[in-house]
């Protein structure tokens, strides 16, 4: 799949402001600081368009990407940051949960983790919490630029033993520096917008 074209729709910080149509949306979920802007980035083939930071906790609301005018990326905020008071997290978490819960639009969720840490017990919830959806629990393990190639089936190992996943290609290991599965991953994109 080409992405010719991509804007940012909407910012969302509540269900009220949601696009309101019928366009088929893939989701993006993961904890604070995994790269899932930067990886948003890299598969639009545009630099800042998705808001990075260094700072953890940046994306705060649910951000609306649409795709060649077509279908729709959404950037979700991320869980378990730390530095946040209790209530901020709370409506962060509720944000996502009512997201997800309830969008029609939904059709698929791309867990995203950092492949240099163990899954954490929120990243074992929202997985569980993916599959017990109907979803089909594909992971993108982000960063991998950072470890040794040597390396990477035992990241790869953990990841799949932590969540329990029976399939290991449903794990993409990618890299927003060198754009590794870049490519892989709009394939399956497009497969899964194409079969709904």
């Amino acid at each position: 799949m080409k992405i010719k074209d991509a804007i940012l729709e909407q910012v969302a910080g509540l269900k009220s402001q949601y696009p309101k149509d019928e366009i088929k949306e893939i989701a993006f979920a993961g904890r604070s600081n995994v790269g899932k802007s930067s990886l948003i980035n890299t598969l639009i083939n545009r630099k800042n368009l998705a808001r990075t930071s260094s700072k953890p906790g940046k994306t705060r609301t649910v951000n609306f990407y649409k795709i060649n005018d077509s279908f729709r990326l959404v950037d979700l905020p991320g869980y378990g940051f730390a530095k946040v008071s209790k209530k901020e997290k709370e409506k962060w978490n509720l944000l996502i949960e009512d997201y997800l819960s309830t969008r029609e639009n939904l059709k698929e969720v791309f867990l995203v983790i950092d492949i240099r840490h163990e899954p954490t017990e929120n990243d074992i919830k929202m997985y569980n919490w993916i599959l017990e959806n109907g979803f089909m629990g594909f992971i993108i393990a982000t960063k991998y630029d950072k470890i040794s190639k040597g390396k990477i089936k035992h990241y790869i190992k953990i990841i799949k033993n932590k969540l329990n996943i029976k399939d290991e290609g449903l794990i993409f290991a990618f890299s927003s520096k060198n754009k590794l599965n870049k490519d892989v991953i709009l394939e399956q994109i497009n497969v899964i917008i194409d079969n709904f």
